[in-house]
């Protein structure tokens, strides 16, 4: 496997971590802080809202840097951030240090992808694509349980020390190994946001926030929704959590041969359809050991490769502008994050963990609703021209509607 993706991966598995194991963190952190689990589940939506607000404006401000040096700072400021909330007192400054994290990390996943994409061939990219996302689901299946267990046996700090070392290892690794890739981009956020003036792309977002909504309505609180079949047992979320991670890597791998041979546009609804069926059924399946293992299995799969389908087909929709379009995506995903984290939290305090399932269920199937408004919208336009910055970079032009997707700026050693 080509070794620079490999590096642009273990960036993606640090961060993968840090923003998935909160969800095994509630309780240490509830404890160790004296806050209620529904506050400290606000870990979760404080990470996503600051990764979502802070991912358009970073990129503005490093719009003309080559694409390593702000991989470089992304990481630098991830790390920095993971130390201050392992060496932060109270909860207060948890919250606070949690931003610096978010920060790093919104300016790394999407630049990450768009490097990935621009240093592959045009039949490769889905593949290369999910092997960057593959460091997420990597750290589902591997860093998140092992963190889970970190900070059950150990501290919830312990957990952060390890990220940071995790993060610092990736700086280590794209310094030497990634070339400086230039891609185009708008200097100013008002360009930057020029494309959610286009409907299908607009819609393509939306969809994003709220399916990620319903999947981390359920996710942030899983320790609670499976307290039933777990018992209360760190060894036996730790080992959901594994299977569930397990599950999620060969979901994301199935997801880049899968769009690569049928494309996005067959793929993205059905995945929603059984996003909506697994996270409708987390109460009931909570209830025994054996039907919560399952549906890890199956909560594993379709958000998974529904990941990659949507990266990919906002590459196909803005070749050379794809690190724009990544960018606003993976903040849609984090607003989804945040309200995910927020809708659970506020279920969870007023009607308790049997609400979280069809909360979900709201929120993914307005995702599937907005999805088919955006698929119709780009299969019924041939010559749509998306908003994009005046003189100083190529337009961005959708090609969705002939199933094309040109092959973004070279790269620059």
């Amino acid at each position: 496997m080509n070794s620079r993706l490999i590096t642009l991966a273990l960036g993606t598995f640090a961060i993968g971590i840090d923003a998935f194991v909160t969800a095994g963190l509630v309780a240490p952190v509830s404890n160790d802080l004296g806050v209620s689990t529904s506050a400290a589940g606000q870990l979760v939506t404080v990470f996503a809202l600051s990764y979502a607000v802070l991912s358009p404006i970073l990129a503005t401000a490093t719009a003309g840097l080559s694409r390593k040096r702000v991989l470089l700072i992304a990481l630098s400021l991830f790390v920095l951030g993971n130390v201050a909330t392992a060496l932060a007192g109270s909860f207060a400054l948890v919250l606070a240090t949690r931003v610096i994290a978010a920060a790093g990390a919104s300016m790394y996943t999407p630049n990450a992808t768009a490097v990935a994409a621009a240093l592959s061939p045009p039949e490769r990219r889905g593949r290369a694509i999910s092997v960057v996302i593959g460091g997420l689901t990597v750290a589902t299946a591997l860093g998140v349980p092992i963190g889970t267990w970190i900070g059950g046996a150990f501290s919830w700090r312990a957990t952060l020390w390890l990220v940071a070392a995790l993060g610092a290892l990736a700086l280590a690794s794209v310094a030497a190994i990634i070339p400086a890739v230039h891609l185009p981009a708008p200097a100013r956020l008002r360009e930057r946001l020029l494309p959610l003036r286009d409907k299908t792309i607009a819609t393509g977002l939306l969809h994003a926030v709220l399916l990620f909504g319903g999947m981390f309505t359920v996710y942030t609180y899983l320790a609670t929704a499976m307290h039933p079949a777990t018992g209360g047992s760190t060894g036996r979320f730790t080992l959901l959590l594994w299977i569930y991670g397990l599950t999620a890597v060969v979901g994301s791998t199935l997801g880049g041969r899968l769009v690569d041979r049928l494309g996005s546009r067959r793929i993205m609804p059905l995945t929603l359809i059984g996003a909506g069926v697994v996270v409708a059924l987390i109460h009931v399946s909570g209830q025994h050991f054996a039907t919560a293992i399952v549906w890890c299995v199956a909560f594993g799969i379709p958000g998974w490769i529904w990941a990659v389908a949507q990266q990919h087909r906002l590459v196909e929709l803005a070749p050379q502008g794809s690190p724009l379009l990544l960018g606003l995506n993976a903040s849609a995903q984090y607003f989804g994050i945040a309200l995910g984290g927020a809708a659970g939290g506020l279920g969870l305090q007023w009607w308790g963990a049997s609400s979280l399932g069809w909360i979900g269920l709201i929120l993914v199937a307005g995702a599937l609703a907005l999805l088919a408004l955006s698929l119709r919208g780009s299969a019924q336009r041939k010559d749509v021209t998306a908003a994009a910055p005046p003189t100083d970079a190529p337009p961005i032009s959708p090609t969705a509607a002939t199933g094309t997707a040109a092959t973004p700026s070279a790269a620059t050693a």
